[in-house]
This record gives C-alpha cells, structure tokens and sequence, in this order.
C-alpha cells in the first residue's frame, strides 16, 4: 500500500475532530505555525504533537521534585509543579469540550505553563529575579518559553522543542512591554493591546481555579489553614454547609475533598457559562476576531470571580505568609541567592556543561550571558538538587 493511501485514513480523522471544533477555535489548518518549518505530523494534531515533546522533555520531569508552596522534603501527599499541571491541565480540557475549543492545545499550554518555575516555588522565583535585577531580570513565564524554545536539547534539526505558535503564546501569559519589543512576533500582541487564543484565555483561568482550590486542601492538610478559617470565605462557606448538611458525621477528610471538588465545580461551570455567553455576544466567526477583542473572553461572573478573589486574598495573607512557609521561603532564597553569587564570582564551581557555556558567553557577550547561564542553571534545579548543591558548594565536608 503507498504512503498517500496509508495516510488517508489519518487525514479523515484529523479533519474529522477539526470538525467538532467552533469556527473561532485554534486548528492546525490556521495555525501561525513553527519557527522551524517541520512536515506535518502523522497520527496527531500539530497540537498533539507539542503536548507529546512536552512531556518528553526534561523540564517537565523535572517538576515532579519542584514546589507548588510546600518544599518537596514536607511530605509526599502535597502538590507539586507536576501534579499542578496535570491538575490544570484536566480542567483546561474540560472546559475546552464544553466551549468546543481545542483541547490538545489547551492541554499542550497547561503542561508547559511550569516548565520555567525555579526550585521552592516563589521564594525562589523572587530570589532569582532580584539576583538578576542588573542584568534584566528574571521572570518565570519568560522562562519557561526560553525552555521551550532554547534550553530543551533533544532535536538535531533546531533547539529547543519548537513548539507552535499557539502553544507558546499561552505560555506567556504576561510580558513587560521592554521584553514583547525582544521577542518578535510572540511578544507583538502585548504591544498592539490584542488577546491570545481562547485556549490560552481559559488555560490561565484553569490554572488560578487550579492552585487556590488545591492550595486549600494542602493548607488544611499541613495545618496551617482551619476549618473555621476558611468558612468566613463565601466560596468555602457555602459548599461546606452544603456537605455537613447532606452527610452529617461525614470523616473530615472525605468531607474537605467533597467541599473542594464542589468549589471547583462551581468555578468551572460558571466559567463555562458566562464565557459562551460573551462568546455568543461577540458572535466572532474566527480567531482573528478573538484576537482584536478588547477584553479576554474567558471570564467568570461577577460574583464568582469577587468569590474567588476573596479566596485568593485569604489564601495570600493566611498560607503564604504562614510563619512556617515564611521560614522555608527564607532559606530557600539564601539557597538561590548565595548559589549564584558563588557560580558568578566562580564560574569554575559549574558543572562542566554549563561552565563552558558561561566562559563561552563571557567570551562573546560579557557578565550578562554568564548571569543568565547561572540563571538558566538554577531556575533548572529541583528543590532537593538545589539543596545539595547548596551543600557540594558551601559545606566542607562535603566531597562530591
């Protein structure tokens, strides 16, 4: 049998789910395509195939030992980077059906939305950016494209996984507009003031409905949150209500999941809801309309989305600022901090990769390359490898 006719069977599948999808959805067949032009995908979706180099890639693994808020020795039933995305990405597929969006883009976006988090969460996120204030910054975000599109090594015809378009500008959820003027196409709808696809809309609402519904689970279960804390929020309250009511003697645990699954029931369904109807008042018959629309289209309510903030606040205030995650957070920016003054005073203490990278940088551009080498270097590093190599750095028993 030849190629062409082993192929078309495929073709008609494909064609067949670019089908179920609304007119204004991302599809292969209007997508801005790759940096390096590659043929077609046989089997997959061009959307498919960016989710499948995503969890190929070593970043993503790497998330598995990256914290969510809790540091990775804490405990084993806690979220991390990892299990976040494949939280985030389930409710971004949800949500995509329901809209008859496109769910592989959808979940390509939530997979790769972490892959340029530092180890301990925002403590060393903010540790890094202010490690890096002279030489440009550091932002997460932008990291994680610059994995994507540079750091992830596997592919001998380009470097990085050379995402599409669509998949890389849902990763960048927000950009300064000094950075969108240096990144060429992908930074362009940031300067003319347009929206990114609706995929990317509802997976950055996904990944909010995500993290402070989990946040709230993981702080109850460290007990840094309380029951009566929590029923002041009106999102909690009433949902919980709702559960000891209905099964009253209920085990505590079983009774907390129950209440967090309805919340983020709620969220979800209103998303859903109130999105289709902004969609259907727009009327748009392509992306390009999604595009040039003012607002993003993918919102919550009025009072779901005061609801959640109210929950977002509290959460702020109450777990983040928590004295223990405070005393955590606190060592692990001395970690960040005191590995990359080490690596810039001496780059020889690199391993041996990245140190011919920073002395072939420092060759060709000076001490910001090398800072961004220490950046790209540490911002890779899972909590516990940070740790060690905290410990292979600074402690002089320490032989490896």
């Amino acid at each position: 049998m030849s190629s062409v006719s082993q192929q078309r069977p495929q073709v008609a599948r494909v064609a067949h789910m670019q089908d179920q999808l609304a007119a204004y959805a991302a599809r292969d067949d209007n997508s801005k395509g790759r940096i390096y032009p590659e043929p077609s995908p046989q089997h997959r979706s061009e959307f498919q195939r960016d989710r499948d180099r995503v969890i190929h890639c070593v970043a993503f693994r790497r998330l598995e030992y990256k914290t969510q808020v809790f540091v990775n020795h804490e405990g084993d039933l806690f979220r991390t980077r990892l299990t976040h995305s494949l939280e985030v990405a389930q409710i971004a597929r949800s949500i995509a059906r329901a809209l008859h969006l496109n769910e592989d883009l959808s979940e390509a976006i939530a997979l790769s939305h972490d892959l340029g988090h530092t180890p301990f969460g925002h403590a060393g996120q903010d540790a890094l950016n202010a490690c890096m204030k002279d030489y440009a910054g550091f932002e997460h975000n932008l990291q994680s494209l610059r994995v994507v599109d540079e750091l992830e090594l596997k592919y001998a015809e380009f470097p990085g996984l050379n995402l599409t378009f669509e998949t890389r500008e849902g990763i960048l959820k927000h950009c300064s507009m000094n950075n969108a003027r240096k990144l060429g196409m992908i930074g362009e709808r940031f300067l003319s003031k347009q929206q990114p696809s609706l995929e990317a809309q509802l997976t950055n609402l996904a990944d909010e409905v995500a993290y402070n519904n989990h946040d709230v689970d993981d702080g109850l279960r460290a007990g840094m949150l309380s029951v009566d804390q929590l029923r002041e929020m009106t999102l909690f309250n009433r949902h919980y209500e709702n559960v000891v009511s209905h099964y009253p003697g209920l085990q505590e645990r079983r009774a907390i999941h129950e209440v967090v699954r309805r919340m983020i029931n709620q969220l979800v369904v209103d998303l859903i809801e109130t999105s289709q109807g902004n969609i259907d008042a727009l009327g748009p018959c392509g992306i390009d309309e999604i595009r040039a629309h003012t607002e993003p289209l993918i919102s919550f309510s009025d009072a779901t989305r005061e609801a959640h903030l109210e929950l977002k606040r509290f959460l702020r205030k109450t777990l983040y600022r928590h004295y223990r995650v405070h005393r955590m957070s606190a060592k692990a920016k001395n970690v960040v901090s005191s590995l990359f003054e080490a690596f810039m005073q001496d780059p020889g203490l690199l391993p041996t990769e990245h140190r011919d990278e920073a002395r072939q940088q420092a060759r060709e551009q000076g001490e910001p390359a090398i800072a961004r080498v220490v950046a790209d270097y540490i911002a890779g590093m899972t909590d516990r490898y940070a740790i060690a190599e905290y410990e292979r750095v600074f402690d002089p028993n320490c032989n490896t």
